[in-house]
C-alpha cells in the first residue's frame, strides 16, 4: 500500500507538481505529462481502458488552477484548460514517478 505524501506543492516556474514521499524520495511530475495521464472516465475509456484523450491536444503551457485532497488516497487537480474530474491516487501517482531512480523499477515497487 502506497502511503500519503509528505509534500504536495505545485512549481509554477518548472511546470510540475512536486510530491514528497515518506521516505524523502521526491517525484517532479510536468504539468502536460501529468494532465495527459488523467485516469477520468472523460480521459480513458471505461470499458476498454483504452485513452480517449489526445495528449497533442493538451497545451503546453497547461498550469495547475488549484488542487484538492480526496480522503486519504488521492488529489484531485483542477487544470488551466477547465478539466478537474481525475483522481489522482497516491498510488497512481507514484507507479508515474517519472525519476531515474523510478524509471528502471517493476510496476507497483517502491521507489
Amino acid at each position: 500500500m502506497v502511503r500519503s505524501p509528505e509534500d504536495v506543492k505545485a512549481v509554477t516556474e518548472q511546470r510540475s507538481l512536486e510530491i514528497t514521499w515518506e521516505e524523502g524520495h521526491i517525484g517532479r511530475y510536468p504539468y502536460r505529462t501529468l494532465r495527459g495521464e488523467c485516469p477520468c472516465a472523460g480521459c480513458v475509456d471505461e470499458l476498454t481502458g483504452v485513452r480517449t484523450l489526445d495528449i497533442a491536444s493538451i497545451a503546453e503551457d497547461i498550469t495547475i488552477g488549484d488542487m484538492q485532497l480526496v480522503g486519504n488516497y488521492a488529489l484531485r487537480i483542477n487544470w488551466s484548460d477547465g478539466h478537474s474530474t481525475g483522481l489522482y491516487s497516491w498510488k497512481m501517482l507514484r507507479a508515474l514517478c517519472p525519476c531515474p531512480q523510478c524509471a528502471g523499477r517493476e510496476p507497483g515497487s517502491p521507489g
